[in-house]
C-alpha cells in the first residue's frame, strides 16, 4: 500500500504555501497506486458467492443453477422418473408376462420367472425403459406444461375462463374447463411421445418375453421358432439391430397405431386424473392450491395410475400381443390383427398388477417430481 501523505500537505492545500518560492511536496501517484487486498478479497468472495447462489458473470455466462431452475420441471422428471422405475420394473415384467402368456394367476408368473431366470429375470429389458422412461416422461411433462398454458390462454381468449387462475385459487373445485384444458393438454403430450417411445416399447418387450418365445411349444409355426429364439438373451442394443435385421427400420414400429391409441387416451386421462383430484384433495384439505400438500400429492399419483390404466389395457393388451407375435415373423410376413375387446377376460388378464405398479410407480413419481420441483424453485437468486 502507498505511504500516508506527510501532514503539512494538508495544510498547503487548504491554505495554499507558505512562501510562493517554496516547492510544494511531492503527491503520490495514484495511477500506480495498488489496489486495497482487503476490498480485492471482499469483491472476489462476492463473486464467488454469486456463482454459488446462480447468479450470471460475464465470464462464465448462464450459470449451472439458472439452468437447473429454469428447466426445473425436466430435471424434476427425470430424476424421479429413474427413481420410480427402478423400484417398480419387477410388476412391470410380470404385468407383461401375464398380459402375453397364460399363467394360473399373479403367484405363479412370478413362481415360474424366478425358477426359471432367477431374480435376473425381474429385471430383464430394464436398460431400455430406463432410458426410454426417463426420456418420454421429460418430453412429456415439458410438452403437457407448456401446452396446458397454450389451452388455458386460449379458453381464456375465446370464452372469457380463466383455467389457470380457477385452479390457483384457493377453495375451488374441477369443472368442464379444467378437465378439457388439461386433458386436451396430455393428449398433446401422449401423441408426441408415442414417435420416442415406440421403439423403446418394444425393444422392452422383447426382452420381457425372450425366454418364453424361444420356447417351441409357444411358436406359433415351426419356422418361426429360429427367429424367435435369435431374441433370447439380447441387450438393448443388439435386440434393436435384430428387430430392425428381420423387419426392417420400420419393424421398430411395429404396433404404431394401437401404441399411439394408447398414449393419447392414457396420457390424456392421466393428468386429467391427477391434476382434477389434486385440486380436489387440496380444496378438501382446506390449504392453499400452491401447497402441494404431500398426501393429496401421493393419493392423486396413485389414483392417475390406477385410472388411466383401467380405461386403456385393452387397448394395452391387445398392442402387447401383436407386437409379440410380430417378433415371430420376418419383414414382409403377414401378421394377423389383434382385435381390442373391452370387456373380455382375456384382455384384462395381468390388470391387477398393472394397476399395482402403476400406482407404486406414480405415488413414487409424483412425489419425487413435486418435491424437486418446489426445492429447485427456491433455489436463490442474486
Amino acid at each position: 500500500m502507498p505511504a500516508e501523505p506527510p501532514t503539512d500537505l494538508e495544510n498547503t492545500i487548504q491554505n495554499g504555501p507558505a512562501c510562493p518560492l517554496q516547492p510544494l511536496p511531492t503527491m503520490p501517484q495514484h495511477g500506480n497506486q495498488q489496489p486495497d487486498s482487503r476490498s480485492s478479497s471482499n469483491s472476489s468472495n462476492d463473486n464467488n458467492r454469486r456463482r454459488k447462489d446462480g447468479g450470471i458473470n460475464s465470464s462464465d455466462g448462464w450459470s449451472t443453477y439458472r439452468l437447473v431452475k429454469r428447466y426445473r420441471v425436466e430435471v424434476a422428471a427425470s430424476a424421479s422418473s429413474v427413481l420410480s422405475t427402478m423400484t417398480t420394473f419387477p410388476l412391470d415384467s410380470v404385468k407383461t408376462r401375464m398380459q402375453t402368456y397364460k399363467y394360473a394367476g399373479f403367484v405363479d408368473c412370478v413362481r415360474h420367472t424366478y425358477q426359471t431366470e432367477k431374480l435376473r429375470g425381474f429385471f430383464r429389458g430394464v436398460t431400455a425403459p430406463m432410458a426410454s422412461i426417463t426420456l418420454v416422461r421429460t418430453v412429456s411433462f415439458s410438452i403437457y406444461q407448456r401446452s396446458k398454458y397454450v389451452y388455458s390462454d386460449w379458453v381464456k381468449k375465446n370464452f372469457g375462463f380463466d383455467v389457470m387462475g380457477h385452479v390457483s385459487s384457493t377453495g375451488s373445485y374441477p369443472n368442464f374447463w379444467t378437465v378439457a384444458t388439461f386433458g386436451a393438454a396430455g393428449a398433446t403430450a401422449g401423441s408426441c411421445i408415442t414417435v420416442i417411445a415406440c421403439p423403446f416399447e418394444l425393444t422392452k418387450l422383447s426382452a420381457q418375453v425372450s425366454v418364453l418365445m424361444a420356447d417351441k411349444k409357444n411358436c406359433p409355426r415351426p419356422e418361426s421358432h429360429h427367429i424367435a429364439a435369435s431374441y433370447q438373451n439380447k441387450g438393448t442394443l443388439k435386440t434393436l439391430q435384430n428387430i430392425i435385421k428381420h423387419r426392417g427400420f420400420r419393424g421398430l414400429y411395429t404396433g404404431w397405431n394401437l401404441h399411439l391409441m394408447r398414449d393419447t387416451l392414457g396420457t390424456a386421462t392421466y393428468f386429467m386424473t391427477y391434476e382434477s383430484s389434486k385440486q380436489l384433495l387440496t380444496t378438501f384439505g382446506g390449504e392453499g392450491a400452491h401447497s402441494n400438500n404431500p398426501w393429496a400429492v401421493l393419493v392423486a399419483g396413485g389414483l392417475c395410475g390406477i385410472v388411466s390404466w383401467a380405461l386403456i389395457y385393452p387397448v394395452d393388451s391387445a398392442k402387447s400381443i401383436y407386437q409379440r407375435n410380430s417378433l415371430m415373423y420376418s419383414k414382409g410376413q403377414k401378421v394377423e390383427p389383434v382385435k381390442i375387446e373391452f370387456f373380455r377376460r382375456n384382455m384384462y388378464r395381468g390388470l391387477g398388477v398393472s394397476m399395482a405398479r402403476s400406482c407404486a410407480v406414480n405415488a413414487v413419481f409424483f412425489s419425487s417430481f413435486e418435491f424437486l420441483k418446489k426445492r429447485i424453485k427456491a433455489m436463490e437468486d442474486v
